[in-house]
């Protein structure tokens, strides 16, 4: 009877995810583009972008535990992978990007010339991302670094990856960046009529992405990443490679940071230092702390919601704005330290007994897996 149970419970949360999560397509895909003009229509795009971010910074953080504060080098690497394919698509054939003619620059570096080719340059702001981190995850996690110490060094490795890109004018447009993209595949890019195409291609993204994360989550990797973040030093006792565990999911957020970084560059038009480094990154993770770093949907809508605020804020308040955001976030950390996804089990446990706080389905598979393990020897 427990396990026939436990079956039905199940099928209910899958039916009630599959649910919420069709409604959430529908309102993005078909409502969003119904009620919004054009530029704010441009703005949400912009939003879901960091969206993807913030869902690979909830399965590398909220999930296993890895404070990721240099996920702007991702970013960078999958946007200036956009940013060189759309700047050599736009000089045509044997021609130069502009910011190259105007720094002297007479032929084409041999590190842009594989970008010609969409084949190539698509592929790899998602790759090159990923590989990146694969490298740099196993260098670091096999020697057990953790805690603050990945935290700052993630930082140390976005700093360096601003400074090189300064640096190198004539190769990546140093502090200005890529800027002034007209098309992308023959669509252009500054008429607001094809606002919703963009608009489209990146809802599709994030909810494909969302999905993908989802469902490491839910597998049995996702349990082990959760039991790595617990207690690291006894998943190894018990026969599995942490490091591999930590790699995987890193690499999987330095994906999806790069996934966004060549969505974003379209929508905006620009890719610049300036938005890459420390401080963009220790923003992201702020997207995901309010949201709710153990709820990747909370991740996400962390990421829309505050940049709304932000933009309303400094739409409304010029002069105050930023006083004003400090106070939001400042409240929602006071009384809300899990985030928006705390406010929602806060309400949920006051609908139920008083007194009483009822777990969701995956906080009972967490803890029946934490007793599970108590009990087995180490």
């Amino acid at each position: 009877m427990s396990r026939l149970a436990g079956t039905l419970a199940a099928g209910d949360a899958r039916w009630g995810f599959l649910i919420r999560f069709l409604v959430v397509a529908a309102a993005m895909l078909l409502l969003a583009p119904a009620v919004l003009s054009d530029f704010r229509l441009s703005l949400l795009a912009k939003f879901l972008c960091f969206a993807i971010v913030a869902v690979g910074i909830g399965l590398a953080w909220g999930q296993g535990g890895m404070l990721v504060l240099g996920q702007g080098l991702f970013f960078g690497l999958g946007g200036y992978s956009m940013g060189m394919y759309m700047k050599l698509e736009e000089a045509g054939p044997g021609q130069l990007p502009d910011f190259m003619v105007w720094s002297g620059v007479e032929s084409l570096p041999a590190v842009w010339e594989p970008f010609r080719h969409a084949w190539f340059a698509l592929p790899m702001a998602v790759l090159l991302p990923m590989a990146v981190a694969a490298v740099l995850g196993t260098l670091v996690f096999r020697q057990r670094v953790r805690g603050a110490y990945f935290a700052i060094l993630s930082q140390g490795l976005a700093a360096a990856f601003v400074i090189v890109l300064v640096g190198q004018q004539g190769l990546t447009g140093g502090t200005n960046g890529l800027t002034n993209f007209t098309q992308l595949f023959g669509l252009d890019l500054t008429a607001q009529a094809n606002a919703s195409i963009l608009y489209t291609m990146v809802a599709l993204g994030l909810l494909a992405v969302f999905l993908i994360a989802r469902q490491l989550v839910a597998s049995r990797y996702g349990r082990v990443l959760v039991a790595v973040r617990d207690s690291e030093d006894r998943v190894r006792f018990l026969g599995y490679d942490p490091t591999r565990i930590k790699v995987v999911a890193y690499t999987a957020a330095a994906g999806m940071a790069g996934l966004a970084g060549a969505m974003f560059v379209p929508i905006v038009g620009i890719i610049s230092p300036a938005l890459l480094g420390i401080l963009p990154s220790i923003e992201m993770v702020i997207w995901v702390a309010l949201g709710g770093r153990a709820v990747l949907a909370w991740a996400a809508g962390g990421a829309v919601l505050v940049n709304w605020v932000k933009t309303g804020l400094s739409e409304r308040f010029p002069s105050g704005w930023l006083y004003l955001f400090g106070m939001v976030f400042v409240v929602v950390i006071a009384f809300a330290p899990k985030g928006m996804a705390g406010i929602g089990e806060y309400v949920r446990a006051g609908l139920g007994r008083p007194g009483a706080v009822r777990l969701g389905p995956r906080a009972r598979d967490r803890a029946t897996a934490r007793d599970r393990a108590a009990q087995e020897p180490a």
